[in-house]
Protein backbone atom coordinates (compact mmCIF):
# COMPACT_ATOMS: atom_id res chain seq x y z
CA UNK A 1 0.00 0.00 0.00
CA UNK A 2 1.49 3.45 -0.87
CA UNK A 3 1.55 6.41 2.10
CA UNK A 4 -1.51 8.35 1.80
CA UNK A 5 -2.56 11.92 2.26
CA UNK A 6 -5.04 12.44 5.15
CA UNK A 7 -6.74 15.56 6.89
CA UNK A 8 -5.75 15.82 9.89
CA UNK A 9 -5.29 18.82 12.67
CA UNK A 10 -2.14 18.93 14.69
CA UNK A 11 -3.05 17.22 17.65
CA UNK A 12 -3.96 13.98 15.54
CA UNK A 13 -0.70 14.52 13.15
CA UNK A 14 1.56 14.32 16.32
CA UNK A 15 0.09 11.07 17.31
CA UNK A 16 0.18 9.82 13.75
CA UNK A 17 3.87 10.47 13.46
CA UNK A 18 4.58 9.10 16.72
CA UNK A 19 2.83 5.73 15.71
CA UNK A 20 4.55 5.89 12.59
CA UNK A 21 7.61 6.28 14.28
CA UNK A 22 7.57 2.99 16.18
CA UNK A 23 6.46 4.60 19.31
CA UNK A 24 4.30 1.64 21.24
CA UNK A 25 4.01 3.02 24.96
CA UNK A 26 2.01 6.20 25.58
CA UNK A 27 0.63 7.64 28.80
CA UNK A 28 -1.28 10.90 29.49
CA UNK A 29 -3.75 13.02 31.04
CA UNK A 30 -6.19 14.72 29.34
CA UNK A 31 -6.36 18.57 28.98
CA UNK A 32 -7.47 21.45 26.60
CA UNK A 33 -5.88 22.03 23.84
CA UNK A 34 -4.46 18.57 23.02
CA UNK A 35 -7.25 16.50 23.84
CA UNK A 36 -7.28 15.35 20.26
CA UNK A 37 -4.18 13.74 20.90
CA UNK A 38 -4.84 11.24 23.53
CA UNK A 39 -7.85 10.35 21.71
CA UNK A 40 -6.08 9.14 18.67
CA UNK A 41 -3.65 7.45 20.87
CA UNK A 42 -6.29 5.96 22.87
CA UNK A 43 -8.23 4.76 19.62
CA UNK A 44 -5.34 3.92 17.90
CA UNK A 45 -2.57 2.07 19.84
CA UNK A 46 -3.88 -1.27 20.36
CA UNK A 47 -4.28 -1.51 16.74
CA UNK A 48 -0.72 -0.85 16.42
CA UNK A 49 0.79 -3.17 18.68
CA UNK A 50 1.61 -0.36 21.30
CA UNK A 51 -0.02 0.37 25.05
CA UNK A 52 -1.94 3.31 25.96
CA UNK A 53 -2.94 4.14 29.16
CA UNK A 54 -4.79 7.29 30.71
CA UNK A 55 -2.63 7.85 33.49
CA UNK A 56 -4.66 9.20 37.04
CA UNK A 57 -2.41 11.98 36.77
CA UNK A 58 0.15 13.99 34.99
CA UNK A 59 3.05 13.00 37.50
CA UNK A 60 2.04 8.95 36.73
CA UNK A 61 1.89 9.14 33.47
CA UNK A 62 5.61 10.55 33.10
CA UNK A 63 7.20 8.31 36.05
CA UNK A 64 5.64 5.66 33.22
CA UNK A 65 7.09 6.87 30.48
CA UNK A 66 10.10 6.85 32.17
CA UNK A 67 9.93 2.96 32.90
CA UNK A 68 8.52 2.61 29.66
CA UNK A 69 12.04 4.04 27.91
CA UNK A 70 13.84 2.16 30.72
CA UNK A 71 12.87 -1.11 28.91
CA UNK A 72 14.18 -0.04 25.66
CA UNK A 73 10.66 0.80 23.73
CA UNK A 74 10.04 4.03 21.95
CA UNK A 75 7.54 6.04 24.49
CA UNK A 76 5.68 9.47 24.48
CA UNK A 77 3.90 11.72 26.41
CA UNK A 78 1.88 14.96 25.92
CA UNK A 79 0.35 17.54 27.62
CA UNK A 80 -0.43 21.67 28.03
CA UNK A 81 1.24 23.60 29.92
CA UNK A 82 -0.25 23.46 33.82
CA UNK A 83 0.00 19.40 33.14
CA UNK A 84 3.67 20.04 31.86
CA UNK A 85 4.39 21.60 35.04
CA UNK A 86 3.50 18.77 36.66
CA UNK A 87 5.40 16.48 34.95
CA UNK A 88 8.98 18.25 35.28
CA UNK A 89 10.20 16.11 38.07
CA UNK A 90 9.73 13.09 35.79
CA UNK A 91 11.69 14.71 32.91
CA UNK A 92 14.66 15.68 35.21
CA UNK A 93 14.88 12.58 36.25
CA UNK A 94 14.27 11.05 32.61
CA UNK A 95 17.14 13.60 31.34
CA UNK A 96 19.68 12.51 34.27
CA UNK A 97 19.17 8.76 33.87
CA UNK A 98 20.16 9.03 30.39
CA UNK A 99 16.83 7.58 28.61
CA UNK A 100 15.14 8.57 25.28
CA UNK A 101 11.51 10.07 25.61
CA UNK A 102 9.22 12.32 23.70
CA UNK A 103 7.38 14.80 25.25
CA UNK A 104 4.17 17.12 23.61
CA UNK A 105 3.41 20.56 24.53
CA UNK A 106 0.50 21.65 22.99
CA UNK A 107 0.59 25.18 25.06
CA UNK A 108 -1.98 27.15 26.48
CA UNK A 109 -2.02 30.86 28.01
CA UNK A 110 -0.84 31.13 31.62
CA UNK A 111 0.06 31.60 34.37
CA UNK A 112 -1.72 29.59 36.29
CA UNK A 113 -4.50 28.00 34.88
CA UNK A 114 -4.49 31.02 32.57
CA UNK A 115 -7.17 29.89 30.12
CA UNK A 116 -7.56 27.48 26.67
CA UNK A 117 -6.40 29.53 24.13
CA UNK A 118 -2.84 29.19 22.06
CA UNK A 119 0.50 31.26 23.56
CA UNK A 120 3.92 30.82 23.69
CA UNK A 121 4.83 31.11 27.18
CA UNK A 122 6.70 27.97 27.60
CA UNK A 123 9.32 28.86 26.32
CA UNK A 124 11.64 29.31 29.25
CA UNK A 125 10.77 25.94 30.85
CA UNK A 126 11.20 24.15 27.38
CA UNK A 127 14.65 25.39 26.49
CA UNK A 128 15.84 25.77 30.15
CA UNK A 129 15.50 22.29 31.68
CA UNK A 130 12.41 22.92 33.26
CA UNK A 131 13.18 21.17 36.13
CA UNK A 132 16.06 20.50 38.83
CA UNK A 133 20.01 19.68 38.23
CA UNK A 134 22.05 20.94 35.02
CA UNK A 135 20.31 19.22 31.78
CA UNK A 136 18.88 19.65 28.56
CA UNK A 137 15.98 18.87 26.59
CA UNK A 138 16.32 18.80 22.57
CA UNK A 139 13.22 21.29 21.80
CA UNK A 140 11.46 21.41 18.02
CA UNK A 141 8.92 23.79 17.58
CA UNK A 142 6.80 22.75 14.13
CA UNK A 143 4.88 25.87 12.62
CA UNK A 144 1.93 23.82 10.81
CA UNK A 145 0.39 20.09 10.43
CA UNK A 146 2.76 18.19 7.79
CA UNK A 147 5.70 19.55 9.55
CA UNK A 148 4.55 18.53 13.00
CA UNK A 149 3.65 14.66 11.34
CA UNK A 150 7.26 14.87 10.33
CA UNK A 151 9.21 16.07 13.75
CA UNK A 152 7.38 14.19 15.51
CA UNK A 153 9.38 11.41 14.21
CA UNK A 154 12.83 13.03 13.72
CA UNK A 155 12.00 13.58 17.75
CA UNK A 156 12.06 9.84 18.00
CA UNK A 157 15.49 9.44 15.82
CA UNK A 158 17.02 12.38 17.84
CA UNK A 159 16.04 10.83 21.81
CA UNK A 160 17.39 7.40 20.82
CA UNK A 161 20.45 8.91 19.12
CA UNK A 162 21.23 10.93 22.41
CA UNK A 163 19.53 9.01 24.75
CA UNK A 164 17.80 12.04 26.32
CA UNK A 165 13.95 13.48 26.65
CA UNK A 166 13.10 15.19 23.59
CA UNK A 167 10.29 18.37 23.27
CA UNK A 168 7.47 19.05 20.71
CA UNK A 169 6.88 22.58 21.40
CA UNK A 170 3.27 23.49 19.74
CA UNK A 171 0.10 25.78 20.69
CA UNK A 172 -3.30 25.46 20.96
CA UNK A 173 -3.69 26.84 17.30
CA UNK A 174 -1.32 23.77 15.36
CA UNK A 175 -2.63 21.22 17.75
CA UNK A 176 -6.45 22.30 16.63
CA UNK A 177 -5.46 23.57 13.10
CA UNK A 178 -6.32 21.13 10.20
CA UNK A 179 -4.13 20.49 6.86
CA UNK A 180 -3.36 17.44 4.86
CA UNK A 181 -0.78 15.01 5.67
CA UNK A 182 1.00 12.51 3.99
CA UNK A 183 1.56 9.87 6.21
CA UNK A 184 3.05 6.51 5.64
CA UNK A 185 0.82 3.34 5.23
CA UNK A 186 1.19 0.64 8.12
CA UNK A 187 3.09 -1.63 5.79
CA UNK A 188 5.87 1.52 5.07
CA UNK A 189 6.73 2.13 8.44
CA UNK A 190 10.14 1.30 9.41
CA UNK A 191 10.45 -0.47 13.00
CA UNK A 192 12.13 1.72 15.65
CA UNK A 193 15.83 -0.10 16.49
CA UNK A 194 15.92 -2.19 18.81
CA UNK A 195 19.35 -2.37 19.31
CA UNK A 196 20.04 -0.88 22.72
CA UNK A 197 22.22 -2.58 25.21
CA UNK A 198 21.47 -0.39 28.04
CA UNK A 199 18.25 -1.37 28.63
CA UNK A 200 16.32 -3.35 31.09
CA UNK A 201 15.28 -6.60 29.18
CA UNK A 202 16.14 -8.86 31.55
CA UNK A 203 19.91 -10.02 32.12
CA UNK A 204 19.96 -13.81 31.42
CA UNK A 205 23.60 -14.36 29.57
CA UNK A 206 24.78 -11.15 30.22
CA UNK A 207 25.58 -8.49 33.33
CA UNK A 208 22.80 -6.66 34.68
CA UNK A 209 22.18 -3.06 33.56
CA UNK A 210 21.46 -0.29 35.99
CA UNK A 211 19.39 3.15 34.96
CA UNK A 212 19.88 5.56 37.66
CA UNK A 213 19.73 9.04 38.14
CA UNK A 214 21.43 8.88 41.80
CA UNK A 215 25.13 9.33 42.31
CA UNK A 216 25.30 8.96 46.08
CA UNK A 217 28.79 9.66 45.60
CA UNK A 218 30.06 13.50 44.72
CA UNK A 219 32.68 12.75 41.84
CA UNK A 220 30.20 9.99 40.58
CA UNK A 221 27.51 12.71 39.98
CA UNK A 222 29.77 14.96 38.72
CA UNK A 223 31.34 12.79 36.33
CA UNK A 224 27.91 12.20 35.15
CA UNK A 225 26.78 15.48 34.34
CA UNK A 226 30.31 16.46 32.80
CA UNK A 227 29.61 13.58 30.08
CA UNK A 228 25.89 14.92 30.08
CA UNK A 229 27.53 18.70 29.24
CA UNK A 230 29.50 16.82 26.45
CA UNK A 231 26.75 15.38 24.84
CA UNK A 232 24.72 19.07 24.65
CA UNK A 233 28.18 20.50 23.06
CA UNK A 234 27.58 17.86 20.47
CA UNK A 235 23.98 18.69 19.92
CA UNK A 236 24.69 22.15 19.42
CA UNK A 237 27.57 21.72 17.01
CA UNK A 238 25.09 18.82 14.86
CA UNK A 239 21.28 19.44 15.46
CA UNK A 240 20.42 22.90 15.35
CA UNK A 241 17.93 24.07 12.42
CA UNK A 242 16.22 27.30 11.01
CA UNK A 243 14.01 28.58 7.70
CA UNK A 244 15.49 31.62 6.67
CA UNK A 245 13.09 33.72 4.36
CA UNK A 246 14.79 36.97 2.29
CA UNK A 247 17.63 37.50 4.60
CA UNK A 248 20.03 37.21 2.44
CA UNK A 249 19.49 41.35 1.78
CA UNK A 250 17.49 41.89 4.43
CA UNK A 251 17.75 45.19 6.81
CA UNK A 252 14.81 44.42 9.21
CA UNK A 253 14.34 40.33 9.83
CA UNK A 254 11.42 39.40 11.56
CA UNK A 255 12.16 36.35 14.04
CA UNK A 256 8.98 34.22 15.32
CA UNK A 257 8.66 30.40 15.74
CA UNK A 258 5.37 28.00 15.41
CA UNK A 259 2.55 29.46 14.28
CA UNK A 260 3.64 32.96 15.14
CA UNK A 261 6.03 32.38 11.99
CA UNK A 262 3.22 31.64 9.93
CA UNK A 263 1.57 34.99 10.53
CA UNK A 264 5.15 37.04 10.09
CA UNK A 265 6.18 34.94 6.73
CA UNK A 266 3.40 36.86 4.83
CA UNK A 267 4.54 40.21 6.51
CA UNK A 268 7.97 39.84 5.60
CA UNK A 269 6.00 40.35 1.10
CA UNK A 270 3.88 42.96 2.80
CA UNK A 271 6.98 45.20 3.90
CA UNK A 272 9.21 44.64 0.48
CA UNK A 273 5.82 46.13 -0.98
CA UNK A 274 6.53 48.82 0.47
CA UNK A 275 10.03 48.78 -0.39
CA UNK A 276 11.63 47.77 2.98
CA UNK A 277 14.05 44.92 2.73
CA UNK A 278 12.11 42.09 5.02
CA UNK A 279 13.56 38.88 6.11
CA UNK A 280 12.37 35.82 8.40
CA UNK A 281 14.34 33.58 10.25
CA UNK A 282 12.12 30.83 11.95
CA UNK A 283 13.98 28.57 14.74
CA UNK A 284 12.56 25.38 14.14
CA UNK A 285 15.51 23.88 17.21
CA UNK A 286 14.86 25.83 20.04
CA UNK A 287 17.33 24.17 21.95
CA UNK A 288 19.56 23.69 20.45
CA UNK A 289 19.41 27.47 19.68
CA UNK A 290 20.51 28.22 15.65
CA UNK A 291 22.94 30.77 17.51
CA UNK A 292 25.50 30.81 14.03
CA UNK A 293 22.75 32.09 11.73
CA UNK A 294 22.03 34.89 13.90
CA UNK A 295 25.63 35.49 14.53
CA UNK A 296 26.82 35.65 11.01
CA UNK A 297 24.22 37.78 10.06
CA UNK A 298 24.87 40.22 12.58
CA UNK A 299 28.63 40.77 11.55
CA UNK A 300 28.57 39.93 7.82
CA UNK A 301 25.62 41.37 6.65
CA UNK A 302 24.75 44.13 9.14
CA UNK A 303 21.17 44.25 9.22
CA UNK A 304 19.61 47.47 10.70
CA UNK A 305 17.40 45.20 13.24
CA UNK A 306 15.64 41.78 14.26
CA UNK A 307 11.83 42.31 15.15
CA UNK A 308 11.24 39.07 17.54
CA UNK A 309 7.51 39.00 17.39
CA UNK A 310 6.20 35.77 19.92
CA UNK A 311 3.08 35.06 21.64
CA UNK A 312 4.54 36.07 25.17
CA UNK A 313 5.88 39.15 27.05
CA UNK A 314 9.30 37.83 25.73
CA UNK A 315 11.23 35.05 26.07
CA UNK A 316 13.00 33.74 23.12
CA UNK A 317 14.29 37.76 22.75
CA UNK A 318 16.63 37.31 24.97
CA UNK A 319 18.50 34.13 22.85
CA UNK A 320 18.33 36.40 20.00
CA UNK A 321 20.17 38.86 21.90
CA UNK A 322 22.53 36.91 23.33
CA UNK A 323 23.39 35.21 19.96
CA UNK A 324 23.58 38.29 17.74
CA UNK A 325 25.96 40.07 21.16
CA UNK A 326 24.99 43.47 20.63
CA UNK A 327 25.99 43.69 17.07
CA UNK A 328 22.61 44.31 15.84
CA UNK A 329 19.65 46.21 17.13
CA UNK A 330 16.99 44.07 18.46
CA UNK A 331 13.45 45.00 19.52
CA UNK A 332 10.63 42.70 20.59
CA UNK A 333 6.65 42.51 19.85
CA UNK A 334 4.54 40.77 21.80
CA UNK A 335 1.66 39.80 23.27
CA UNK A 336 0.21 36.77 26.30
CA UNK A 337 -2.99 35.27 27.86
CA UNK A 338 -4.03 34.37 24.61
CA UNK A 339 -3.34 37.13 22.87
CA UNK A 340 -1.63 37.19 19.59
CA UNK A 341 0.14 39.56 17.57
CA UNK A 342 -1.60 40.76 13.77
CA UNK A 343 0.05 41.07 10.84
CA UNK A 344 -0.79 44.76 10.75
CA UNK A 345 0.91 45.23 14.08
CA UNK A 346 3.82 43.26 13.29
CA UNK A 347 4.17 45.47 9.73
CA UNK A 348 4.05 49.01 11.41
CA UNK A 349 6.86 47.19 14.20
CA UNK A 350 9.16 46.69 11.52
CA UNK A 351 8.23 50.15 9.86
CA UNK A 352 8.84 52.57 12.76
CA UNK A 353 11.90 50.23 13.33
CA UNK A 354 13.23 50.48 9.90
CA UNK A 355 12.48 54.27 10.20
CA UNK A 356 13.96 54.79 13.34
CA UNK A 357 17.40 53.24 11.81
CA UNK A 358 17.87 53.95 8.32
Amino acid sequence: MSNAKLLLSGNEAIARGAIDAGCTFYAGYPITPQNELIAYMASHMQKSGGVFIQAEAEVSAINMVFGAAAAGVRAMTSSSSPGISLKQEGISYIAGANLPAVIVNIMRAGPGLGNIFAAQSDYFQATRGGGHGDYHCIVLAPSCVPEAYDLTQKAFELADTYRMPVIILGDGRLGQMMEPVQVASPQARKPASKNKPWALTGCRGRKPNIVKSFHMKQPDLESSNKAQQEKYRLIKEKESLADKYLVEDADIILVAYGTMARIAKPCVNSLRKRRIKAGLIRPITLWPFPEDIFRQLAVSRKPLAFLVVEMSYGQMVEDVRLSVAGSSKVEFLGKAGGGIPTEEEIIKSASRLYEKNI
